[in-house]
């Protein structure tokens, strides 16, 4: 029996791209199982007719790579698949999913063709490590592909997929001025800790969903990090896939902090470790946050790559690595006992990532002060329509704002963000968002 699909924000932006009249072949990007193939199959209940081609599972029943080898002809192509899988491919009534496409470099090179020579048929095509494929292609598709991309579960969808979905909608009207009641709050905050733990990969948000226990959401993250772990041997034939544990493992023990290339390993050199940084980046399983002077838009102009923290896609991720209490994080809603609030710090990234626009890839910053023996540091940095805003996080709901005051006094920008345990509120020139609200920064913000 399947599963209940559990509604993502994504959604919304397939079913525009469905209905768009002048539409292009695209490309659903992210990493492993945060739930691609289930929301191409969702929305392909809408058509007629649904042909699903799977190019590692495919290929060895009916040798449908050869479809794509033998040329880029995309009727000749659709004709040949409507055989092969016996079902019909008709324009404006068929979906045609081309799921772990990286497995045929063909597949992807031909999505051009099906944007310049059959445009009214509806092409969606995906991929697990389907950024290892694409650097194969280095001009691949300008122009002719439209790339969406998908991260796990934010806390605004873990709230509707665990039947919370007032309390998200709560959340979307909510700011600074308009604090919730201290039992909302308070409410909030358990949902918050408890999707800290579980994170959002779909498999432990469905379990959750579904009635199933804590321990139950812990097995599946133990499962779930298996298959990542055996996927490191498919990443790149000269690195060792032991590397990539030791380096997925020290971004983690790193989290909240910068990057230190000799933190990892003595063995390992410091080219040794940044190959296999950009291999867990391209998996989608690390995120950078870079340095940036801040001193003007684009922020990108300013950043330096050589400082930068890492964070990995997924809290729940995190805490089964780290073995954390979980009794004593549910008892409490203060969490600067954990590793010094890494955990706060992670969470509020990925929902930075999540809840920007899915049609690019994102960039996060943060800035410290340049110069010899200061301290100064600020989480993230963020553009907020025309303005800079620094982000701090706080795991509780106390902590100096030192760094937050000077970069704002060196700067001269307007405002600061503080996102903390406690509720919504102002103080000076600082906004307080709560943590669970970080999704809302920038949203309607002056």
């Amino acid at each position: 029996m399947d599963k209940k699909y559990l509604k993502r924000s994504i959604d919304s932006g397939l079913q525009e791209w469905k209905d768009s009249r002048i539409r292009k072949p695209l490309l659903l990007r992210g990493a492993r199982q945060v739930g691609k193939s289930s929301t191409v199959r969702e929305l392909g209940k809408q058509f007629e007719s649904f042909v699903e081609v799977n190019f590692e599972k495919d290929d060895l029943l009916y040798g449908v790579n050869t479809v794509f080898e033998r040329g880029s002809n995309p009727k000749r192509i659709c004709d040949e698949l409507s055989l092969i899988y016996g079902k019909p491919i008709i324009p404006g009534r068929t979906l045609l999913f081309l799921d772990e496409v990286q497995s045929c470099i063909p597949a992807i090179s031909s999505l051009r063709y099906f944007y310049e020579e059959y445009p009214e048929l509806h092409v969606i095509a995906a991929g697990s490590l389907l950024e290892f494929a694409l650097q194969e292609i280095p001009s691949f598709g300008v122009g002719r592909i439209r790339s969406m991309f998908m991260y796990p579960f934010s806390f605004d969808e873990y709230l509707h997929a665990t039947g919370s979905g007032l309390l998200a909608d709560a959340l979307q009207k909510a700011s600074p001025e308009k604090p919730f009641s201290e039992t909302v709050h308070n409410r909030f905050l358990q949902e918050l800790v408890r999707f800290m733990l579980t994170g959002g990969m779909p498999e432990v948000v469905s379990t959750y969903a579904g009635g199933g226990s804590l321990l139950e959401c812990q097995q599946a993250l133990d499962d779930l990090m298996l298959s990542f772990y055996a996927d490191f041997s498919k990443y790149k034939e000269r690195v060792p896939a032991s590397r990539l544990r030791e380096i997925f493992a020290s971004v983690v023990h790193q989290t909240g902090g910068k990057f230190t290339y000799s933190k990892v390993s003595p063995s390992l050199t410091r080219l040794q470790v940044k190959e296999s940084l950009e291999l867990l980046e391209l998996a989608g399983l690390i995120y950078p946050v870079t340095h940036t002077s801040a001193n003007g838009l684009p922020l990108a102009a300013e950043m330096n790559a050589k400082y930068r923290k890492f964070l990995i896609f997924d809290t729940g991720i995190y805490q089964r690595f780290l073995r954390l209490d979980l009794g004593q994080l549910l008892a409490s809603d203060r969490l600067e006992q954990v590793n010094k609030g890494a955990l706060a710090e992670l969470f509020a990234g990925l929902e930075l990532l999540k809840s920007a626009p899915g049609n690019f890839p994102q960039q996060l910053y943060y800035w410290q002060r340049e110069k010899s023996g200061s301290s100064a540091e600020v989480d993230y940095v963020v553009q907020c329509n025309a303005d800079i805003v620094p982000v701090e996080v706080k795991s509780g709901t106390k902590g100096s704002l030192q760094s937050m005051f000077q970069f704002l006094s060196e700067k001269k920008y307007e405002y600061g963000i503080r996102c903390s345990m406690e509720n919504f509120g102002d103080y000076r020139n600082i906004k307080i968002y709560p943590l669970y609200a970080v999704s809302r920064i920038g949203k309607g913000e002056s």
